[in-house]
């Protein structure tokens, strides 16, 4: 639900979902990748390593 209501905070339209037991998968618009990347990354704390 979290990465869902992250998401749609920031106006970025979920245009497929899929799902399994161990993943989730969306497509969204390919302009939008960058941002939703970065506001997952915040939403659940991941650090990235550059």
């Amino acid at each position: 639900a979290r990465m869902f209501s992250t998401l749609s905070e920031k106006n970025i339209n979920i245009q497929l979902i899929t799902t399994s037991e161990i993943r989730i998968t969306c497509i969204i618009d390919e302009a939008k990748v960058k941002e939703a990347v970065r506001v997952l990354h915040q939403a659940f704390e991941i650090e990235v390593k550059e």
